[in-house]
């Protein structure tokens, strides 16, 4: 009877434990890959490592060992020189200007009348680019007259000079209060007087650092206890510095 007992027992266990295996392969379809949680194995000459884009381990660096062979880079060619430029003004000119030149005065006066030739100059300054201050000086010789005399006749003074000032043209105005002397001595009378020059002309530039001038005013004076209107024209060349 034991025999039996312990027999059945063996067929129940069997049976229990075939069912239990079958229930799990049921669990799984037939065509799963069991390894299937499992990334597959990467390419051949794959980089594994792919640092962030933003963080570099080993930061590039320039080594060079021995000379540069590098083939330099040619000098540039030489710009042209600049034309030359002025240095004030509204056409960036110069301050200053000396002219010199050739003049003509006709003196009249009651005692004598005279056409005076010589040399007349002037130094201006120029305060901005249209207003300056001029000095000028011109003297002037004629003929022989009254039992060998010759008459001189000089004129200095300053004043202020408004000048239009082109880059070719420079059309100008001026006003000279001064004083003259002349020469030869009358009876009873002083050979300086006093002397007003108002005119105005033109000069034409050749180059930055030269003009020439044609120049016209009129000069009054007051010899002899009277007052004579005189004409003046000049003309001659400038420079600019």
């Amino acid at each position: 009877m034991k025999r039996q007992l312990v027999v059945l027992s063996l067929m129940l266990g069997a049976t229990c434990t075939a069912k239990a295996q079958e229930a799990v392969l049921d669990s799984q379809p037939a065509n799963e890959n069991v390894a299937a949680v499992f990334t597959p194995s990467p390419a051949r000459g794959a980089n594994l490592f792919q640092p962030d884009a933003g963080t570099a381990l080993f930061p590039a660096a320039n080594f060079a060992f021995g000379p540069s062979f590098a083939t330099p880079a040619p000098d540039p060619a030489p710009s042209p020189a600049p034309d030359p430029k002025f240095l004030y003004g509204g056409r960036d000119d110069f301050r200053w200007q000396l002219a010199i030149g050739f003049d003509w005065l006709r003196f009249r006066n009651s005692l004598f009348n005279a056409s005076a030739v010589g040399v007349k100059s002037s130094v201006t300054y120029f305060l901005n680019d249209w207003f300056g201050v001029e000095g000028m000086v011109s003297g002037t010789y004629a003929p022989e007259i009254l039992a060998g005399e010759h008459v001189k006749v000089l004129i200095y003074g300053a004043g202020p000079k408004i000048a239009w000032r082109e880059r070719k043209w420079e059309p100008w105005a001026h006003a000279i209060l001064g004083g003259g002397h002349e020469q030869p001595q009358t009876a009873g009378n002083s050979k300086n007087a006093f002397a007003i020059e108002v005119g105005g002309g033109a000069d034409y530039r050749f180059n930055p650092r030269l003009s020439g001038r044609l120049e016209a005013d009129w000069v009054r004076t007051n010899y002899f206890s009277q007052s004579q209107n005189n004409f003046e024209l000049m003309a001659g060349v400038v420079f600019h510095f």
